[in-house]
């Protein structure tokens, strides 16, 4: 496996390489904008932060769920106890998996309750455009949490009036049924979206169901534009292993609910509602031994503007306030609130340069104070190289889980103080016209009070406790290289290296599970007779762990209203775990057929 990442680290110098025989190409024509790690809306070459754009709307035939597009990018450590996203942890950059924030269109979608449950996302795949991904801290735009990084998930209204109906079946017992109902009518818009992902399971208490629905609703007023999401999901699971050597059984359901008014140009309101409810059975045949059930709420609002003091000087700022509450048997009842400011001034000279600086305050009830400050900053070189740096402050805030709960074998702690962190990095970008980017960048995070669960022995309760110095170290590299219209080939890297405080004889649960290696290749393809392909090949090195790889593979006839499509996921009959202890299943195959009933243009 070494010679995996070898061979990949070689490739993606002998691409980078080549894209300096490219660089006298004509600029694409067209921009990829995004919206994550910004203040607003701004084109990816002119953004001074690690972001990656994966699409989803496009690429939907050759996928299975949306998760499929996280395992696209080495920097993202999704740990899966089964597959579609099952009870699934993600980590960006080393950081732990309640290091990572998620969003649903701006807006918290992070479990209080536990980081565990941060995966659950009420949005069947039909109802998301795309998904950006900001690697490196981002406490300073979003507040607590956005240590390692920032997942963005985007819904955008539909072009065309449309129904779409989508069916699979595949080994393990697995069916799926989707659909999508899309209506235009001028300036309003309306999506309706289900998923019934099923299975019983590759091996005995494995099995699961995800049920979920999403309406999302956008009109174009005189007042601005006005965005409406209601969202629901029912997630019930086998969950033999997950948490100890138990037949263990959970089910959570997520409520979500949002609503952004745009007042005029310059200024936007927003809100949201969040609950989510976990039931978690110890042992699934006698719930009566150990069995826990806690409810968590999040309401969360937001104020925001911007000016423009010169054609090239924006100034932003606004207001935020959250509260979130549980009900919970095991961790008692509990409530909290925060309220935040911010601003941001930001420079930006078209391929010249660029400067960002902003600063966050959010303060608590019951915790003192954080202040993120950041600053970033980018130069082009020519017209096709740009070198770029950033700077921030980052926090997390303890779940209830770390402070409150208590099983045979761990305890959370009271007394835990919040995670911080600084992050830098130093980034140099190529675009070399229509046929070749590229990326390279060196990054170093430096943690006090990281949250960890430690133990002694083997034997011993796993406590929560403060871990005062973690240091990472690590480098990204990655090339994308299109020779045609009609094919694509990614090569991605991360190289990571982590140093904490000397603690003899103590084990660590989460903190130093992180992915010393991890290379991605993926080619996109579309070939005659309307038949497009997708495959993917990862290969992985966890510390001190042996590497394993992973290949998938993704047909599907896109001509006409009648899409069949067949996809192979761990094609080599793999043998590994991503969350130690819990087996995932080796070669999966699904096959099916969508169904365009109707579809007419605006």
């Amino acid at each position: 496996m070494i010679a995996i990442f070898r061979a990949l680290r070689a490739t993606c110098v002998a691409l980078l390489a080549l894209t300096i025989t490219l660089a006298q190409q004509p600029e694409p024509k067209h921009e990829t904008i995004v919206v994550t790690g910004v203040y607003e809306p701004l084109a990816i070459d002119q953004v001074d932060r690690s972001v990656r754009v994966l699409p989803v709307k496009e690429q939907q035939l050759l996928s299975n769920t949306w998760v499929d597009f996280l395992r696209l990018d080495p920097s993202l450590d999704l740990q899966q106890r089964a597959p579609d996203g099952v009870q699934s942890d993600l980590s960006i950059r080393g950081g732990t998996f309640g290091q990572t924030l998620l969003l649903i269109d701006g807006q918290r979608v992070n479990d209080a309750q536990s980081g565990h449950h941060n995966m659950d996302i009420p949005l069947p795949m039909e109802a998301v455009s795309q998904i950006e991904v900001l690697r490196g801290s981002g406490s300073t735009l979003y507040g607590s949490d956005a240590i390692g990084g920032v997942v963005n998930i985007i819904t955008k209204p539909p072009e065309a009036t449309e129904f779409h109906l989508r069916t699979g079946f595949g080994n393990f017992g697995t069916n799926q049924q989707r659909g999508s109902l899309a209506l235009v009518d001028g300036n309003l818009t309306e999506q309706l979206t289900f998923s019934r992902d099923f299975s019983t399971g590759f091996a005995d208490d494995r099995d699961y169901r995800n049920l979920a629905f999403t309406s999302s609703t956008h009109l174009v007023s005189p007042l601005g534009a006005s965005d409406a999401t209601l969202s629901y999901m029912d997630h019930p699971f086998g969950a033999n292993g997950f948490y100890g050597p138990f037949n263990s059984w959970e089910n959570t359901k997520t409520w979500f609910a949002s609503f952004r008014q745009a007042l005029g140009k310059k200024t936007e309101a927003s809100f949201s509602f969040r609950r989510h409810s976990d039931l978690f059975v110890l042992f699934r045949d006698h719930p009566e031994i150990y069995t826990n059930h806690h409810a968590v709420e999040t309401y969360q609002a937001a104020l925001r503007r911007n000016e423009s003091l010169s054609d090239n000087v924006k100034l932003h700022y606004g207001v935020e306030g959250y509260h979130d509450a549980i009900l919970s048997n095991n961790l008692g009842d509990h409530a909290r609130g925060r309220a935040a400011g911010y601003a941001s001034l930001d420079v930006h000279v078209l391929r010249r340069f660029s400067f960002s600086i902003g600063a966050r305050e959010e303060v608590y009830r019951s915790i003192s104070g954080e202040f993120s400050p950041s600053v970033s900053g980018g130069v082009w070189l020519s017209q096709h190289f740009k070198l770029r740096a950033s700077a921030s402050h980052a926090f997390r805030v303890p779940s209830y889980t770390d402070l409150y709960y208590h099983d045979p074998a761990n305890i959370g702690n009271p007394n835990l103080l919040p995670e911080r962190a600084w992050s830098y990095e130093g980034g140099l970008d190529w675009n070399a016209g229509k046929k070749v980017r590229g990326e390279l960048v060196v990054f170093h995070r430096r943690e006090t009070n990281g949250i960890d669960y430690v133990r002694s022995s083997l034997t011993d309760i796993s406590r929560a406790t403060n871990i005062q110095n973690l240091n990472f170290t690590g480098v990204e590299a990655s090339v994308s290289f299109k020779p045609a219209a009609w094919q694509q080939l990614d090569l991605r890297y991360t190289g990571m290296h982590g140093a904490r405080d000397s603690l003899p004889g103590i084990i660590s649960q989460y903190a130093f599970n992180f992915p010393s290696n991890s290379a991605v290749a993926a080619w996109q393809v579309s070939l005659p007779w309307g038949i497009a392909a997708r495959t993917r090949v990862g290969a992985l090195q966890r510390l001190e762990q042996s590497t394993y790889a992973l290949w998938d593979v993704y047909l599907a006839e896109t001509r006409g209203r009648v899409h069949p499509f067949l996809q192979f996921t761990n094609l080599t009959n793999t043998t590994y775990q991503e969350i130690q202890g819990v087996p995932m299943p080796k070669r999966g195959v699904l096959g099916g057929v969508e169904i365009a009933v109707f579809t007419r243009n605006k």
